[in-house]
C-alpha cells in the first residue's frame, strides 16, 4: 500500500487559478520588445489623440492577448480619458455584437434588448465617448474570425470612419491575428486600408528556454513545493514545444497535477503527464469548436462520421452527404469548409485528375472531434 497518501480534503494546488487559460500573470516575461512597441502605438491616446492602429500577429499561445490585457490594465489604472475595450471575436463577430460590447463597457449594462437598430446603437456609443471627452481603444482579438464571417470590412470601416459622422470621436484599433495564413491588409478593401494603415508587431513562438521559465513561474505560483520535480517539468516543456502552443503546456500542468491528486499522491509522475497529454493536446480543438455555429458543428460532425468510416472526402461527396441531413446550399457549405481550413480544423487540398478535385482531411482524430461535439 502507498504511504503518505493525500487526505480527501487535501490539494496539491496553492492556487489553481494560475493554470486557467485566461489567467493574466503578474509577471509577464519574454515579450518586452512587443509590449514596448504596442505601448508606443497606444501612447497618443493617453494624451487625447487617436492611438496608432496595430496588428499583433503570431501563432496561438504566443502572448498576444496577454500583452494587450496587461497594457489595458495599466491604462485603466492611470486614466479615464483613454477607454480600452477588449473584444473576443471568436464570440462577438458581427458589427452589432462588437458595438454592443463597446456600449456595455461604457455603461456597465447591455444595450436595450429589443428595438435598437445598429444606427441607434452606433450613435449612442459615439455620444457616450464625446460626452466623456475620451478616446476609445478597441482590441479585436482573433480578428481573423471577422474575416471568416465576412464582417471585417464592415467592422473596421465603421470604427475607422466614425469621426466623419460624429465629430470629435477618436478610436484606435488593435487587431490580433492568430492565423498565419491571413494577411489582413490584403484582405480588407481599399476604403479600409487607406485609413487603417497599421503597424505590425510579430509575436514569434516561444523558445524552449522561455517555455521552461514561464511554466516554472506558474508552478511556483500555483503548486506547493515538491509537487512537480524538475524532470517532470522538463517532460511537460518537451510536450509543449512539440505542440507549439503555450496553452497546451499550461493545461498539461493542471491536468497532470489533477491526475496525481486523483490517485492521492503528493507528486506528479510520468504516467500522470502522459494521460493528461491525451486531453491537453486537443486544447486548440476544444476552444475552436466552442465558437462554431450550430450548422458549422453539424457539418463538422458529418465530416468526423465520414472520416471514421474511412471514406475519401471529396468536397462533392461530402456535400451530397450534407444534403441528406440539412437544407444547406453549396455556397454556404463551401464557405464553412474554407472557414474550417482557415481555422486549422481540416486540410483542404486539390487532387489532379479529371479536373481538380478538392479533398478534405481532418487535422484531428474524428473520434475526439465527435466526443468534443457531444
Amino acid at each position: 500500500m502507498k504511504k503518505d497518501l493525500l487526505m480527501w480534503d487535501e490539494t496539491l494546488f496553492r492556487d489553481i487559478e494560475v493554470f486557467e487559460i485566461d489567467y493574466i500573470p503578474e509577471q509577464f516575461n519574454h515579450r518586452d520588445s512587443q509590449t514596448r512597441e504596442l505601448a508606443f502605438n497606444i501612447k497618443p491616446g493617453m494624451k487625447g489623440a487617436r492611438p496608432l492602429n496595430t496588428i499583433c500577429r503570431g501563432l496561438p499561445g504566443t502572448g498576444k492577448t496577454t500583452s494587450v490585457k496587461k497594457l489595458f490594465e495599466q491604462i485603466e489604472e492611470k486614466t479615464k480619458k483613454l477607454i480600452p475595450v477588449y473584444i473576443n471575436c471568436q464570440i462577438d463577430n458581427t458589427k452589432f455584437a462588437i458595438f454592443s460590447q463597446i456600449y456595455k463597457k461604457l455603461t456597465n449594462r447591455p444595450p436595450p434588448a429589443s428595438g435598437t437598430s445598429f444606427k441607434n446603437l452606433f450613435d449612442m456609443v459615439c455620444k457616450l465617448v464625446n460626452d466623456r471627452e475620451a478616446v476609445l481603444l478597441v482590441c479585436l482579438d482573433d480578428a481573423n474570425y471577422l474575416l471568416y464571417e465576412k464582417e471585417i470590412n464592415k467592422v473596421l470601416y465603421t470604427l475607422l470612419r466614425s469621426h466623419e459622422s460624429n465629430e470629435g470621436v477618436r478610436i484606435g484599433i488593435i487587431t490580433v491575428i492568430s492565423d498565419m495564413n491571413v494577411d489582413l491588409m490584403q484582405e480588407v478593401d481599399q476604403r479600409v486600408s487607406s485609413v487603417f494603415r497599421p503597424s505590425e508587431i510579430y509575436f514569434p513562438p516561444y523558445e524552449e528556454e522561455e517555455i521552461s521559465e514561464i511554466l516554472k513561474e506558474r508552478v511556483m505560483q500555483g503548486l506547493y513545493p515538491g509537487v512537480l520535480s524538475n524532470a517532470m517539468l522538463d517532460l511537460i516543456v518537451e510536450q509543449t514545444l512539440k505542440s507549439g502552443d503555450l496553452r497546451v503546456g499550461i493545461d498539461l500542468l493542471k491536468r497532470s497535477v489533477l491526475n496525481a491528486e486523483m490517485d492521492a499522491r503528493h507528486g506528479v509522475e510520468k504516467d500522470d503527464i502522459c494521460r493528461a497529454y491525451l486531453v491537453s493536446k486537443y486544447v486548440h480543438l476544444s476552444h475552436t469548436v466552442k465558437t462554431l455555429s450550430d450548422d458549422e458543428k453539424r457539418l463538422l460532425r458529418i465530416l468526423a462520421k465520414i472520416a471514421q468510416d474511412e471514406k475519401e472526402m471529396s468536397a462533392g461527396f461530402v456535400f451530397e452527404e450534407v444534403k441528406k441531413e440539412t437544407a444547406t446550399g453549396y455556397t454556404r457549405f463551401y464557405e464553412m469548409i474554407k472557414k474550417f481550413d482557415a481555422m486549422r480544423l481540416i486540410n483542404l487540398n486539390y487532387r489532379e485528375g479529371k479536373g481538380r478535385t478538392r479533398v478534405i482531411t481532418l487535422r484531428y482524430d474524428p473520434a475526439r472531434i465527435t466526443a468534443i461535439l457531444a
